[in-house]
Order: structure tokens, then C-alpha cells, then sequence
């Protein structure tokens, strides 16, 4: 049957697919628009199942806090070019997701990829638009954080975004605080908040690297564990969030920043996600 350009035009508003693959996709249903839809879809699922193994080095962080900033989270929606992390289709499906985890607070990306943007699952939609984008799209990660106050920090370019926990603002505004510490958070890639929460195995390596480094500089076997625990000390203030110098202000370590803009403030936790 012959397919008008109306009825082409009407599938491409109704899908946001090509004309030319909306005009295939009528022909092929007889103008059956439910059918040309899940003909269009499967085309996504096709491309998506085509395109598995690449790499999805480009992307999008979304970031959203409650209103009293008492909880926040974050996902990273993963693609294959820059040109399409920009594209507003993806930045539209990206906040999308977003919301609905913001709501929801799914316990993982296999449950958030079950959860429903209307009358499609979170994965349905994105084999959709991965079929109308022709890139592989995904969820890199997700995270949701609790705290007296969370406060949000998204790095230019929206591939880096940081949620900031702080505890002891009793009602205080402390969001440019909270986005400073973000930032350092962005830009030294914290191990732990505190020395206390560096894993045990990531202890070990670091005080086995210091021996092995001590043995190779020559130092006297009797003063090698001495030596490595010096150098396991300084993993500790490089590693760890509050005792890191303050990017704004290297006399300061975070924790004397924080104190200092509110006493009794401190950094509780953070989740950093990146893309690439």
C-alpha cells in the first residue's frame, strides 16, 4: 500500500526515527503504526546487539539533591562519540533516568534498568533511542548518597560529578562548601574520606610497595618496615579526603576548611562518578 508523507511524518513525531526508516518501517506493516513502532524498536534492539562490544568512552553525568539537600544521586549515561552526549534526545533520556532513580532508589543498575519511563522499562528506552542514534548507550554507574547536607559538584564538560556528605551544619547553608570539597573530590580522587575507610588490601599493597621501594633504594633491612610505615603515612594524607590539602588553599587540609566555614562541619562521605 501506498504510505503518505503525512503518515511518515506522523511516525517520525510519534518515534523521533528517520523518515526514511519511518517509511520503511509503514511499508513493511501495511501502515500499522503499533506494528511500525515495534518494527523500529526491534531495528533498535538489532543495532543495539550489533554495536555490544563497543566502547562507550563518551557520556553524560546527571546529578539531582533533594530540596533540603538531605539526599542526592548520580548516574553517568555512556555513549560512543561526543557528538551524540550533546545530542538533546540524550541528555533528555539521561535526566529521564535520572528522575526515575532519584525516586525510586533502585539497589542497582540491573534494578534501575527494569524501572519505567512511561510505558517502556529503562532499558526498552534505551534500545530505542539506540536505534534511532545508531550508538551504544548505557548505564555506567549509579550512585545515591545520605547526609545532613549532600551538595552536588558537576565538572565542566558534565563527564565528572561529585555527591559531597556533610555532617554537623546543624541548618547551616554550607553549599559552596560543599561544592569546594566536590571540586577537590573531581580533582585529587580520593581513596576514602578518612584513613580509617581505606580497605585493608589497598593497606597491605601500599605497605609492601614502600618495603620493595626501601629495599631499592638500599636502606638497611632493620629499618625497612620503619621506613615503609613513613611512606604508608603519607599514602594516608594523600589518600584520604579530609586530610588532603585543600585545593583553594594548601595551608589548609579539608577538614580545617570545613571546621573553619562552620564549626563541628566534616566531611561524611562522597560518591564520585566519571565518564571515560
Amino acid at each position: 500500500m501506498a504510505i503518505s508523507a503525512q503518515e511518515v511524518n506522523k511516525l517520525r513525531k510519534m518515534t523521533g526515527a528517520g523518515m526514511m526508516d519511518c517509511k520503511k518501517a509503514l511499508t513493511e506493516t501495511n501502515g500499522d503504526f503499533e506494528a511500525a513502532i515495534d518494527l523500529l524498536r526491534k531495528k533498535g534492539q538489532k543495532v543495539s546487539a550489533a554495536r555490544a562490544d563497543r566502547e562507550t568512552t563518551e557520556g553524560r553525568v546527571f546529578i539531582k539533591t533533594s530540596e533540603d539537600n538531605g539526599f542526592g544521586a548520580v548516574i553517568s549515561l555512556g555513549c560512543e562519540t561526543d557528538f551524540v552526549a550533546m545530542n538533546a534526545d540524550f541528555a533528555e533520556l539521561g535526566n529521564a533516568i535520572l528522575e526515575v532513580a532519584y525516586n525510586a532508589k533502585p539497589a542497582s543498575i540491573e534494578e534501575l534498568k527494569g524501572l519505567k519511563i512511561g510505558d517502556l522499562t529503562i532499558e526498552e528506552k534505551i534500545i530505542e533511542l539506540v536505534g534511532k542514534i545508531g550508538e551504544k548507550i548505557e548505564i555506567l554507574s549509579f550512585e545515591t548518597l545520605s547526609a545532613d547536607f549532600v551538595a552536588p559538584y558537576i565538572h565542566a564538560g558534565s563527564k565528572l560529578g561529585v555527591l559531597v556528605g556533610l555532617n554537623g551544619n546543624n541548618g547551616t547553608d554550607v553549599l559552596e562548601a560543599g561544592k569546594d570539597v566536590g571540586m577537590q573530590v573531581a580533582a585529587m580522587n580520593p581513596v576514602a574520606v578518612n584513613e580509617n575507610e581505606i580497605p585493608e588490601d589497598i593497606k597491605a599493597r601500599e605497605l609492601e610497595i614502600g618495603k620493595e621501594q626501601a629495599r631499592a633504594e638500599g636502606k638497611p633491612e632493620a629499618m625497612i618496615e620503619k621506613i615503609a610505615m613513613g611512606k604508608l603515612n603519607k599514602f594516608f594524607k594523600e589518600a584520604s579526603l579530609i586530610n588532603q590539602p585543600f585545593v583553594k588553599d594548601n595551608s589548609l587540609t579539608v577538614a580545617k576548611y570545613l571546621d573553619s566555614v562552620h564549626k563541628g562541619l566534616t566531611a561524611a562521605s562522597f560518591k564520585r562518578v566519571v565518564i571515560g
